[in-house]
């Protein structure tokens, strides 16, 4: 009876909550709305502004979400904290007993060295906690290149005997990536989910220290019907100007938007794909992600499945929380413009695919919000191009007809006003302008009046100096995302795909060069040049207020390449700009694997004919590499065509050398036990002067290794 009452008091509280929220998104729309329509109609209304007021509503409206979740951020935050989140219920120093747990690392031909080191600073973290004997880990590879596989197979060994990990550390490298990563973790999930209750998911990039791993799972005790929690990890390990920039933003502005979105989403919050706990069971259960009707890119998979995914535990009944103030949750971002632009248009076709599920039987409104939020997250970005090219026509039509058609004079001052002289053009103008910068302000403001927590970006004024040039750097590259995702959106409108390739998360000291920027950018500049060139013949009021959008497009070239530079990354650093509480104040995990990759260091590099096909060559000349991968291939029979071309194939191999092989042929190979033992033992028993050229030259190349001191992957 009493939990009936808790239930009943909560859903009253959620109501209320949500009845606020939402009044004041719609109130302020309201209200803008009044503004935008009164500036619109005073002389009548035509096809075109109707357009214009309509795309207003839409846009200013997604503005108003922002704000508000802000704005509840500010007032939960300025009241202490909320009491109703998911880590209230765990009572300070309380430990519940732990469930079996298995961490969960899908890989794509991701960098093997920060991979297993990431995984080393994570195993090492959890056994500190004295928790170990509750946590596996798994990697599990879809890697689609031998050199890729054979380097993980390599290292996951190392590390296992470096830190005794045989048994808790596992790695799986699949037959055939299916549907990415969600048919990856899909794999795994059929295999081996019936063992563990629970599965924390991390991406190739994400650190989670030890506690924050054993807080989830005691979380997930203490909560039996959650389903999903997530937490929010820190941007961290930038050393581009433009990944400095991004981490401090996140970091200094989250915190305000985290309480925020908790405060109005309680239990049905949404998931983000990684540094995130699963139960199991439910998401086996409930979470199978159904094709969509069609083809790509609309139909077929889904490639975004983490909003997929929340909507259908919550329809299941499962509570998905978000905890943003669990600390030691981490990942890195984008080192460049380019890349960064490089995952949005991966993520734009799928959150477009989105907008099938908008309407789908038994999800629930909140649910609904979360997917059609992340559709605007890119559509917003054509309706604002769209809205802005209407307003300059608008202009311009006022501006030409009198010298076209015969007008009243009023009629051409009052549009000509329609900028410059009307009060509600300037009063909305700023209303607009409040909505989006007052958050900021207010993050800075918080920060600053804590002394502590105003240190941890470097005191008062680098703080305040760095929240500025943010302001200017994201002005500036607003309106070139704003093109970027409009070309994605159109893209993806018109039928093109996007392949699944790997995202960049090393940098480049050199950062992006001028042909790459000149490549990426050349259209948005011309568009710029084009665009303000045009609103200044034709009136040169209109121009300055353009002036911003147009700024960003023209100088996007040289911003996108100063902003990839690593040398003004560290300068800014030297300089206290952009510090985040992660680099003034280091957890030891991200201390420890900074020094693990500093003290890394490989075999001896191989000869320049033998590099692009290393791990074959290793595969099949070393006999330690060669009986560790055939051991961790499942034993397959293939059928008798298969055999007799992979027959053919590992004889080809041994008289010509792998040149002109494909890389579906190396791997067919690689994946074949029977022409892997075959293979070893073809190269050392037949004479040298039948052996393809290359052959002889990995093998006097494999001498050298061998009789050189010793070398390792790792320490």
């Amino acid at each position: 009876m009493r939990l009936f009452l808790t239930e009943q008091m909560d859903a009253a509280r959620l109501n209320r909550r949500r009845f606020l929220f939402f009044s004041a998104i719609f109130g302020l729309t309201s209200v803008a709305t009044w503004f935008m329509a009164d500036l619109l109609w005073r002389d009548g209304i035509s096809v075109l502004e109707f357009a214009l007021l309509t795309l207003f509503v839409i846009l200013f409206a997604h503005i108003a979400v922002g704000f508000c979740t802000a704005l509840v951020g500010f007032y939960v935050l300025n009241r202490g904290g909320d009491s109703s989140r998911v880590t209230a219920t765990l009572a300070p120093g309380e430990e519940p007993p732990l469930a079996p747990t298995a961490i969960v690392m899908p890989v794509f031909n991701e960098d093997v060295s920060r991979v297993f080191e990431g995984l080393r600073v994570v195993f090492r973290s959890v056994q500190e906690t004295k928790k170990l004997e509750h946590f596996d880990f798994f990697v599990l590879s879809d890697s689609n290149q031998p050199n890729q596989w054979i380097q993980e197979e390599l290292a996951w060994l190392e590390l296992c005997k470096q830190v005794g990990g045989f048994g808790k550390i596992f790695y799986r490298k699949r037959r055939q990536s299916i549907n990415k990563k969600a048919g990856n973790i899909a794999d795994f999930l059929r295999r081996w989910g019936k063992r563990y209750r629970y599965m924390i998911v991390l991406d190739a990039d994400s650190i989670m220290t030890g506690r924050a791993l054993v807080e989830l799972v005691a979380l997930m005790e203490k909560n039996p019907s959650a389903g999903i929690i997530q937490t929010a990890p820190r941007i961290v390990n930038g050393e581009t100007l433009f990944a400095r920039m991004q981490s401090f933003a996140s970091r200094l502005y989250s915190p305000l938007f985290l309480a925020g979105l908790n405060y109005w989403q309680q239990h049905e919050g949404n998931f983000w794909g990684h540094n995130a706990i699963i139960r199991i069971q439910p998401f086996i259960d409930h979470c199978s992600l159904p094709d969509l009707p069609g083809s790509e890119p609309f139909g077929g998979r889904i490639l975004s499945h983490d909003f997929v995914e929340a909507a259908l535990m919550r329809k299941a009944g499962w509570a998905v929380w978000l905890a943003g103030d669990i600390e030691g949750t981490f990942e890195e971002g984008p080192p460049t413009l380019i890349d960064s632009a490089k995952r949005d248009r991966r993520w734009c076709q799928g959150n477009m695919q989105h907008a099938w599920l908008l309407t789908t039987r038994g999800f629930r409104p909140a649910s609904r919000f979360h997917l059609l939020m992340g559709v605007m997250g890119y559509l917003s970005s054509p309706l604002w191009l769209l809205f802005m090219i209407l307003a300059t026509i608008h202009v311009f039509a006022g501006v030409v007809a009198p010298a076209v058609v015969a007008v009243r004079p009023e009629n051409y001052t009052s549009i000509f006003g329609y900028i410059i002289e009307v009060p509600e053009a300037l009063t909305l103008f700023a209303f607009t302008m409040l909505l989006l910068f007052v958050p900021k302000i207010v993050s800075v403001v918080l920060t600053a009046g804590d002394r502590g927590a105003a240190e941890r970006f470097g005191g008062k004024h680098r703080l305040v100096a760095s929240a500025v040039l943010e302001t200017v750097l994201s002005t500036l590259l607003a309106p070139v995302n704003m093109v970027f995702n409009s070309k994605f959106v159109l893209f993806t409108l018109l039928g093109q795909g996007v392949n699944w390739v790997t995202q960049k998360r090393g940098v480049d000291d050199d950062g992006t060069d001028w042909r790459e920027a000149i490549i990426t950018h050349g259209g948005q500049t011309l568009f710029g040049v084009v665009w303000g060139a045009t609103a200044f013949i034709m009136w040169p009021a209109f121009f300055w207020w353009l002036s911003p959008v147009l700024a960003g497009l023209v100088l996007s070239i040289p911003v996108s390449i100063l902003l990839s530079k690593a040398a003004l990354g560290r300068g800014a650093r030297s300089l206290g700009v952009f510090l985040t509480p992660e680099e003034t104040y280091p957890p030891y995990e991200l201390k420890r694997l900074h020094q693990n990759l500093a003290e890394c260091y490989r075999h001896l590099p191989p000869l320049k004919p033998l590099r692009g096909d290393y791990g074959l060559m290793q595969a099949v000349l070393d006999p330690y590499v060669n009986a560790l991968h055939v051991a961790l291939l499942r034993q397959r029979r293939p059928s008798e065509d298969a055999r007799e071309w992979l027959a053919q194939l590992r004889e080809r191999l041994l008289r010509d050398g792998p040149g002109k092989f494909s890389t579906k042929e190396k791997m067919a190979l690689l994946l074949d036990a029977e022409s892997m033992i075959w293979l070893h033992r073809e190269l050392w028993s037949q004479p040298a002067e039948s052996l393809a050229e290359w052959w002889r030259l990995a093998m006097r190349q494999y001498n050298v290794l061998t009789t050189a001191p010793t070398t390792a992957l790792y320490r």
